[in-house]
């Protein structure tokens, strides 16, 4: 249970249990207002759980198993708990009549049973969903790194705030973001697997967007899964590249490693998604409630994604265990270990 712990040597929390919860306030308040702004996204409510067979939730990686429960007064049909709201989202901004250029965020509680517990990854997820209506003509890799870039000035403004309210948070982001092609990582480090390739690029630039997520590489394997139906990873760019999604990393100096903080892109139009159904031997979701939809031409074009507000919370905290920021469950050896090396799991 700890072989995945990451134990930093003389660790010690720059901030005690109490100003950790009132610095948590502070970045939860401070981004998701930024976010908005920045983006113009409206703050809607959010759904804890859907009903299964809608094709609403969000199938991740596509092995993770969803919590689910029948619910009496709907003849016991099963409902699910989200794992996120990327294509439910996309379906709010259809039923809201969203404008282009504006868009819509919400807070997201999930649970995903299937997570494979360590520094940070947790069964229980927390992020900031946004989805944002948007144009075809804005549908490039310029337009994505535009949005990319508007997202890590609302990282670097928040991490300013809270540097003058605890100095000793001393400010690690670097002035720009870089943005690479998994291509082109698979290609300046041939011989590291994709976690290691991560590792050496978020080292040499503090911050990356690494694009290109979800198609085969060059060496016939992919860098990272990405179900079929959300982002688009399959489109051509005007490099040859493909793929109009990616993550936002940042070079974490407690767990001396990449670290993602957000995972989004530009989703998939109707022959984006008829292709990576295609590409993913999956095609019979076409019959499904949200890619009927999206087929029919009710849905409009749109980028998005989710931002961890736990993970962002604890890389401005500089936390080393992602259960300093929030209670959930953790096995008891774990716990025993974490408390042996300094590291307070609340």
């Amino acid at each position: 249970m700890t072989d995945n712990l990451i134990l930093p040597a003389n660790y010690k929390p720059l901030l005690d249990l109490k100003q950790t919860e009132h610095a948590i306030t502070i970045i939860k308040e401070f981004f998701q207002s930024g976010l908005s702004s920045e983006l113009k996204l409206r703050r809607v409510t959010a759904p804890l759980f859907v009903l299964k067979g809608t094709g609403i939730n969000d199938d991740l990686n596509g092995v993770e198993r969803p919590v689910a429960f029948p619910v009496k007064d709907l003849g016991d049909r099963e409902a699910e708990i989200v794992h996120s709201l990327a294509k439910w989202k996309r379906m709010v901004l259809a039923d809201y009549d969203i404008e282009p250029g504006y868009g819509i965020y919400t807070d997201m509680n999930a649970i995903r049973p299937d997570e494979i517990m360590d520094n940070t990854h947790s069964i229980y997820v927390d992020q900031w969903d946004w989805e944002r209506h948007m144009t075809k003509d804005e549908r490039n890799a310029e337009f994505l790194k535009k949005i990319v870039k508007r997202i890590y000035e609302v990282l670097k403004r928040t991490e300013f705030i809270l540097y003058e309210k605890y100095p000793n948070l001393t400010p690690a982001l670097p002035e720009n973001i870089h943005f690479v092609h998994t291509e082109d990582l698979l290609e300046m480090y041939p011989d590291l697997s994709p976690k290691e390739r991560e590792d050496a690029i978020c080292k040499k630039y503090g911050a990356v967007f690494l694009m290109g997520i979800g198609g085969k590489l060059a060496n016939g394997e992919e860098h990272d899964g990405r179900a079929p139906d959300y982002d688009d990873w399959s489109t051509p760019q005007s490099n040859g590249y493909k793929g109009l999604n990616g993550d936002i990393l940042l070079w974490n100096p407690v767990l001396n490693g990449a670290f993602e903080i957000s995972s989004m892109g530009i989703r998939v139009d109707k022959e984006a998604l008829e292709r990576q159904l295609e590409l993913k031997d999956c095609t019979e979701r076409k019959d499904l409630l949200f890619h009927r939809r999206l087929l029919d031409g009710e849905l409009p074009l749109s980028i998005g994604g989710g931002i961890g507000q736990s993970r962002l919370c604890m890389y401005f905290l500089r936390k080393a265990h992602i259960g300093e920021i929030q209670s959930s469950l953790w096995p008891e050896e774990m716990r025993k270990v974490c408390s042996e090396n300094n590291i307070p799991l609340v």
